[in-house]
């Protein structure tokens, strides 16, 4: 044994490789595991803690579960590096996240034993339902399919539905509840209080210690069993119908809570629950960032810490590059707060994300007007519209990329109704390496065709703070949406007096004769410096930030058709019904005659890299302004 341990990871490639180790191996496995994910990761970037509290649940499952044959989907997905190491990824896990390397999340492209594609959470239970029917239909009964859900991802809805559905189908699926107690930030609501009383009952978990004993781990039911059943038959009418039902009242057979860090357990536990038919769960206990002391004890700063010291812990930050300009998420954070002081009928709204989007600062400021609903975008919505109708004015936080899925709300539930709800999104344009299930590239088309809604995007942090300032001003009652980008702005000094921005009015930024430059957005960082490059060029062009895509200024667009025969629009969204589709309808109404150029994010998934790497790449970055304005005044 010993002569092999340190050297048994590098002879997995697959599950196969991994069930020629013993029981006593696969601890040892586990351990050379963590230690890679924590080495590698320390240099390269990536989702830490999560991954770390599932090592030994990925290796009971390959181990047990013959996949690719059989389905393993993760959700959410940052808890799936250990499974990309032991699926034949080990040896170019260092490109993990980078540009045209292995993607942060599972993705069906990359590697068979990916069998769904996630990003988003709260998704697994879904299709594992339709892979379980489809084997069925198929005739494929050897098949197994198991989801693994955590992180949070059991708040969603959407799970919610799923259970339901696949407890009505009597659907063959495990479902592996792994439950830590955390998202991003500390797991919230009723359900979370629901599963942490059920880990800490010892009554619960003494009885079902006994269930599990005396029905000979499920595989006969002899005298034993009989006898079992006649002693404790008033506990068992009590524990299944008042203590602990939630799943069964979905028709789930629910098992646990067990050790999700005892792999050998795990195993023995799996290979039972393998021969059940029908819809399971099992609740497995783990904890976030197992095994690096720090992570344990500040799950949400190593959530995804960036580079840090794997000795000491230390986390290098990245300062932003211009004098220290603040991001975009502590400007909120900080503006929100200083509002909320002024404007007592104002209230914060996130989905499990008040660290990321910086609600934090309000949550702990004032709790009883900040509220973390959980992974529920469908609901934070809905919420606010509610709080809305009331004279309220909540401004609700969510990522670009997650604010699609609640679309219907936002029509249906503030916009018909006209109510008075600030939407903020985050992480608008391209995110970088978490890739194309992050990037917030299609809020502008989705939300500027949304009647009653007033979509804006600032240039930088003033701006955004200004925005908010005008957002929440009484006379503007109706909805309001403002994204703006991850990361570090350009003004250092942003904590300026409030000013109030007339809605649907834009601004000149820059004189200029040759051509006119119209951006929305971040973008206009881009085209700010592109303008000055272009003058060591010998051309003179001007540039206007418009700073709202719903309304539009008619009245700057038309000084600019009426003076310029040559437009560039620049956005970091989708160029398909975007900023500059809303500037090509505004000069077809009025007839203007401009040759007009649309520049943004092309007709296709980008997939994940450093954002430096994917503006060059969408062209839309200062060289590929300054090329295409070249390429236009040559023509």
């Amino acid at each position: 044994m010993d002569e092999v341990k340190g050297k048994l990871l590098e002879k997995i490639n697959n599950s196969t490789d991994l069930k020629k180790f013993s029981l006593e191996q696969i601890e040892d496995v586990c351990d050379e595991l963590r230690d890679f994910i924590i080495d590698v990761l320390s240099t390269n970037p990536g989702h830490f803690g999560a991954s770390l509290g599932v090592v030994e649940l990925t290796v009971a499952l390959h181990y047990v579960y013959n996949t690719p044959y059989d389905q393993l989907i993760w959700d959410v997905g940052h808890q799936a590096y250990g499974h990309k190491i032991l699926t034949g990824r080990r040896d170019n896990f260092n490109t993990n996240r980078k540009f045209k390397g292995l993607s942060g999340f599972p993705k069906r492209s990359e590697s068979k034993f990916d069998s769904f594609g996630v990003g988003h959470a709260s998704t697994s239970i879904s299709a594992a339902l339709g892979m379980a029917i489809a084997s069925k239909i198929k005739g494929e009964e050897e098949r197994k399919v198991v989801a693994v859900i955590g992180d949070g991802a059991m708040t969603g809805g959407m799970a919610f539905e799923a259970l339901n559905n696949a407890g009505g189908e009597n659907a063959d699926i495990l479902v592996v509840l792994n439950d830590n107690n955390m998202a991003i930030d500390p797991s919230v609501g009723g359900l979370n209080k629901y599963l942490l009383n059920i880990s800490k009952s010892n009554t619960y978990n003494r009885f079902k210690n006994d269930v599990w004993e005396g029905l000979g781990k499920l595989d006969s039911f002899g005298r034993k069993t009989r006898r079992f059943i006649q002693k404790n038959q008033h506990a068992l009418k009590n524990v299944i119908l008042k203590q602990n039902n939630l799943f069964e009242a979905f028709n789930f057979r629910y098992f646990g809570p067990i050790d999700g860090h005892d792999v050998v357990y795990l195993t023995k536990v799996l290979n039972d629950l393998k021969d059940i038919p029908g819809p399971k769960l099992l609740h497995v206990i783990t904890q976030k960032g197992k095994g690096f002391k720090l992570a344990e004890l500040n799950q949400t700063k190593y959530h995804a810490p960036g580079v840090f010291d794997k000795e000491t812990g230390e986390i290098y930050s990245c300062d932003c590059p211009v004098d220290k300009a603040p991001k975009f998420q502590n400007v909120f954070g900080e503006t929100l707060v200083e509002l909320a002081e002024q404007n007592n009928k104002i209230v914060g709204i996130t989905p499990a994300m008040p660290s990321g989007c910086s609600m934090n600062l309000m949550l702990k400021k004032m709790p009883e007007r900040t509220f973390d609903v959980g992974i529920a975008e469908q609901h934070a919505v809905t919420f606010s519209a509610g709080l809305a109708t009331q004279g309220m004015v909540p401004f609700c936080n969510i990522y670009s990329t997650f604010m699609q899925r609640a679309y219907d709300q936002v029509v249906h539930d503030v916009a018909v109704q006209n109510l008075h709800v600030v939407f903020c999104l985050d992480r608008g344009g391209l995110v970088g390496e978490d890739g194309p299930t992050h990037h917030g590239v299609f809020d502008i088309a989705y939300m500027r065709n949304i009647p009653n809604m007033v979509v804006a995007a600032p240039m930088d942090e003033i701006e955004l703070r200004n925005l908010m300032f005008t957002a929440q001003l009484k006379e503007v009652g109706k909805p309001f949406s403002i994204r703006y980008p991850r990361g570090c702005g350009i003004k250092p000094n942003w904590k300026v007096p409030f000013k109030k921005i007339e809605i649907g009015t834009g601004r000149k930024l820059t004189d200029g004769k040759d051509i006119a430059i119209l951006t929305i957005g971040k973008s206009g960082i881009f085209a700010e410096r592109a303008v000055k490059s272009l003058a060591n060029k010998g051309v003179s062009a001007a540039h206007y930030d418009l700073r709202f895509v719903k309304p539009l200024d008619a009245n700057l667009l038309s000084e600019v058709f009426e003076n310029f025969e040559y437009v560039l629009t620049v956005e970091d969204g989708t160029v398909q019904g975007g900023f500059g589709s809303a500037v090509l309808e505004f000069m077809a109404e009025k007839r203007f005659t401009s040759k007009i150029k649309i520049l943004g994010i092309p007709d296709k998934f980008i997939e994940h890299g450093t954002p430096e790497d994917l503006y060059k790449e969408c062209g839309i970055d200062v060289k590929g302004i300054v090329n295409t304005v070249l390429k236009i005044l040559e023509k």
